[in-house]
């Protein structure tokens, strides 16, 4: 089973490519922020909590994000694998879930960080916001507050992984195509 961590700052393509891992390798595609709107469309507790932490520009509790994930974790056995996008993003969340895939005698095979400089982060995401429509993604000071909390309690995230030597740095710079490319090298290489 392949279980990959997508990783990368706002902006870096995540979303874009595991669209593109799923189609090509058939992975369940667990992005927290697709957990946090079905949670949100659906008036949960856990889903408002959530969205009071996103309109703001800042990271979810753990305790809040581990529910979900576990949750959809626990529904899908016949997966051929996952691919997390946006998770984890503290050391916190990928201790908890090493914990959590443990139970079902998983674990992450890897993880893929794209690595995008700020400048075209701050491009990309005012970009996005003017199509997307994500208010987060419009507002300038938010955009910073977001690649701030990135550096400062996402990133070492990296670390853990590249303790585990399952860390995989991928130039998230260059056409979709091109990335992708890169992507499934080192995909490939992980059979």
């Amino acid at each position: 089973m392949l279980n990959i961590v997508l990783f990368g700052p706002p902006g870096a393509g995540k979303g874009t490519q595991s669209e593109l891992i799923v189609k090509q390798y058939g992975l369940l595609h667990l992005s927290t922020g697709d957990l946090f709107r079905k949670h949100l469309g659906e008036g949960t507790d856990l889903g408002k909590l959530a969205q009071s932490y996103m309109d703001q520009g800042n990271l979810v509790p753990d305790a809040v994000v581990i529910k979900m994930v576990e949750d959809r974790i626990a529904t899908e056995f016949t997966a051929k694998g996952f691919i997390f996008d946006g998770f984890p993003r503290t050391v916190h969340q990928a201790l908890a879930l090493d914990q959590m895939l443990l139970k079902h005698d998983l674990s992450i095979t890897g993880m893929l960080s794209l690595e995008v400089q700020a400048s075209e982060l701050r491009i990309r995401l005012r970009e996005r916001g003017k199509t997307s429509g994500r208010k987060d993604d419009q507002d300038d000071i938010k955009i910073e507050n977001r690649i701030k909390v990135y550096n400062e309690e996402t990133k070492p995230v990296a670390d853990y992984y590249k303790h585990q030597d399952k860390y995989v740095s991928i130039k998230g710079i260059g056409s979709i195509a091109s990335i992708f490319q890169l992507i499934m090298y080192e995909l490939d290489a992980f059979k």
